[in-house]
């Protein structure tokens, strides 16, 4: 899908926010219940994931312990990138440069940011 084509009748951006929910079930257990996908100028991407967080990290929020949330995020992050970064490129048609993803772990948002090669 290049990002000119439309995937089941819904934009690149609103493909990109169903593929991130999947890849999140799929590697955490539960998807977050609302995401949305915007440009942030030309060439970068960024979705926010709500309600994101696993019941397991509610309670450690509710511990005091958000750090760890906020760690255990950060190594999901490399073992899953290669998944997060294919599947924004093949959707989008454009090649990531950075991928980013932060954690609220008050907020229960996660940001998945994509900065892209500038086109030619």
């Amino acid at each position: 899908m290049t990002g000119t084509e439309v995937h089941a009748g819904i934009s690149p951006l609103a493909a990109v926010s169903n593929a991130l929910v999947a890849l999140h079930k799929e590697h955490f257990g539960r998807g977050p219940t609302r995401a949305r996908t915007e440009w942030a100028g030309n060439d970068a991407a960024v979705c926010f994931l709500e309600d994101a967080l696993l019941p397991a990290e509610k309670s450690m929020v509710s511990m005091g312990e958000s750090f760890r949330v906020m760690e255990s995020r950060l190594f999901f992050q490399g073992a899953t990138a290669d998944r997060f970064i294919e599947v924004v490129e093949r959707i989008l048609d454009r090649k990531v440069r950075s991928f980013s993803s932060a954690t609220d772990p008050h907020a229960g948002i996660v940001t998945e940011i994509y900065v892209f090669e500038p086109r030619a």
